[in-house]
C-alpha cells in the first residue's frame, strides 16, 4: 500500500461482537474502529452470530451501522471451542473477497485464517491480545492446539504483529525471531458515579468493598483472592463482578469456596451505570491474574482513581509502574498480607488513589493508540 494519508478501507475480525463489553478484545475493537471512523476511514466489523456470553439480556442492538462502523454478522455454532473458529473462518473468507486495504485480525485463534485475506492480496495485521493457548479453560485440548497454530500462522502470514506488552514482544522475538510492534491498549476518562444503583441492588456504599471486575476464568486468579480475603479481618465486602466465559464449572467452584463468608458478593456480568458505579466507589481494586495480555480492566480501574493491588506478572507491573501495590503471583499468603495492610491503613489507599487517574490517562490515551495503529497500517 502506498504511504499516503488517503482514506483506508479497514476490516476488523476476531472479536465476538460490538457493541459489547463481553471482554477486552471487544472494547479494543470498538475503540479502534470508532477512532478510525471518526478520522474519515471506512471500517467494517465482522460480528459473531449468537448470544452474549453472559446471557441474551446483556445484548445491545446497533443495527447495521454503529458509531460510523459497518457491522456484518457471520454464522457460527454455539459450542465451546468451536464458536470462534467457525465465525473467524467466515469473517476471514468474506474479508478476503472484500475491497479492503487492511484486514486487522484480533487474537491468536482467529489469526489461523490470516492466510485467506493474504492470499487475495490484502495487507494483514494481527493483534495478539495474550498467549491464549496458555489459558487454563482450554486445558490443552483442541482449542489450545488450534490457538497455538493461529500464533504460528500470524508469524508466517501477517504483515505486522501488534502486541500489548513488552513481555510478549520479547516472546515473539525469542521464539520466532519475529519483530512485533508494541502498541498498548488505551483508556478514556470516565464519568464518576455516586453509589445509587449498587446501594439499591447490593447495599454497597462508597469505600465499603474491595472490587474484582473482569471475566471469571481460572487464569485471572479469583481463587487466590477469595482464599486470601476469607482470612482478612475487615468489615468490607469483596465484590466479584463479571460473567463466565465457557467456565461455568469454575464459577460454581468459586461460589462454593466463598459460601461460608457472607462478606463475599457475586454480581454476575455488569455493564453501563452499574459497572461505572462499582469502579467509582471501590475502596480498592484487585487483579490477581496469573496470565494477561494487557489488562484493560486494570487501566479502567486506575482511570476511575482506584488504589490497585495486582500480581507481579510483567503485564501488570508494566502498566502500574510504582503507582499500585503488588503481591507475588499465585501467593495467597502474600496477597492476604497486602489486603490486610491496605484495609488497616486507609491513608495508604488514599495516597495511591490521588495519583492513579492522572497517571494512567496520560500514559494510555486512545487517540495515541489509534494514530500509532494507523501509522502501522500505512507502513
Amino acid at each position: 500500500m502506498k504511504p499516503t494519508q488517503e482514506s483506508l478501507n479497514i476490516a476488523m475480525l476476531g472479536h465476538k461482537r460490538i457493541p459489547s463489553n463481553e471482554g477486552g478484545v471487544e472494547v479494543v475493537v470498538e475503540a479502534l474502529s470508532a477512532g478510525f471512523a471518526a478520522r474519515g476511514h471506512s471500517v467494517t466489523c465482522y460480528n459473531r452470530a449468537g448470544h452474549h456470553v453472559s446471557g441474551a439480556e446483556h445484548e445491545l442492538s446497533a443495527g447495521s451501522v454503529y458509531r460510523g462502523i459497518r457491522l456484518i454478522t457471520v454464522p457460527t455454532v454455539e459450542r465451546k471451542g468451536y464458536a470462534a473458529v467457525i465465525s473467524s473462518f467466515f469473517a476471514a473468507l468474506r474479508s478476503a473477497f472484500g475491497k479492503y486495504d487492511v484486514v486487522h485480525i484480533h487474537a491468536e485463534g482467529p489469526a489461523f485464517f490470516s492466510f485467506l485475506p493474504k492470499l487475495f492480496g490484502k495487507r494483514v495485521v494481527v493483534t495478539v491480545h495474550g498467549l491464549d493457548w496458555q489459558r487454563e479453560k482450554w486445558n490443552g485440548g483442541f482449542a489450545a492446539k488450534f490457538i497455538h497454530m493461529g500464533e504460528r500462522s500470524a508469524v508466517r502470514f501477517a504483515d505486522e504483529i501488534i502486541v500489548l506488552s513488552e513481555n510478549i514482544r520479547r516472546y515473539f522475538r525469542d521464539t520466532y525471531g519475529r519483530t512485533a510492534r508494541f502498541i498498548p491498549n488505551g483508556v478514556s476518562a470516565p464519568t464518576l458515579e455516586s453509589p445509587r444503583l449498587i446501594a439499591e441492588k447490593w447495599g454497597l456504599q462508597k469505600d465499603s468493598y474491595i472490587l474484582y471486575l473482569g471475566r471469571i476464568v481460572p487464569e485471572k486468579g479469583e481463587t487466590y483472592l477469595i482464599e486470601a480475603f476469607r482470612q482478612v479481618k475487615t468489615d468490607k465486602k469483596l465484590v466479584i463482578a463479571g460473567g463466565s466465559s465457557d467456565t461455568e464449572r469454575y464459577l460454581k467452584e468459586l461460589k462454593t469456596l466463598a459460601a461460608e463468608d457472607e462478606r463475599i458478593l457475586f454480581t454476575g456480568f455488569v455493564q453501563g451505570r452499574l459497572r461505572d458505579e462499582l469502579y467509582s466507589n471501590a475502596y480498592l481494586y484487585c487483579l490477581p491474574s496469573d496470565l494477561e495480555g494487557m489488562p484493560l480492566s486494570l487501566l479502567e480501574a486506575m482511570s476511575y482513581g482506584n488504589c490497585c493491588l495486582v500480581s507481579d506478572i510483567p503485564e501488570c507491573t508494566e502498566v502500574v509502574e510504582d503507582k499500585a501495590v503488588r503481591f507475588r503471583k499465585s501467593n495467597v499468603e502474600d496477597l492476604r498480607q497486602k489486603l490486610q495492610t491496605l484495609c488497616d491503613h486507609p491513608e495508604m489507599v488514599d495516597d495511591y488513589k490521588q495519583n492513579a487517574s492522572e497517571f494512567i490517562l496520560n500514559k494510555y490515551g486512545w487517540d495515541d493508540v489509534v494514530e500509532k495503529t494507523l501509522e502501522l497500517y500505512r507502513r
